[in-house]
């Protein structure tokens, strides 16, 4: 069953995984993961690709071979 994204009112398909460290102020996107996380969130690859971190925080894009790390 494929899975939908998590942004509210879209219906997409997730494909990506986004979870955070709080305490670290990061934000890490990956390949989207097997299985459902309640931890974790799923995207579509516009939601993906649109995301925005808070300042100050770092943004690493894993769902690449190189790793790309943006800071806000």
């Amino acid at each position: 069953m494929v899975r939908q994204c998590s942004r509210t009112g879209c219906a997409e398909p997730a494909a990506a995984t986004l979870a955070y460290d709080y305490r670290q102020s990061r934000v890490w996107l990956e390949q989207l993961h097997e299985d459902r996380d309640p931890h974790r969130y799923d995207l579509c690859e516009r939601h993906a690709n649109r995301l925005a971190v808070p300042s100050r925080w770092v943004l690493e894009d894993l769902r690449y071979s190189s790793t790309t790390r943006l800071a806000s």
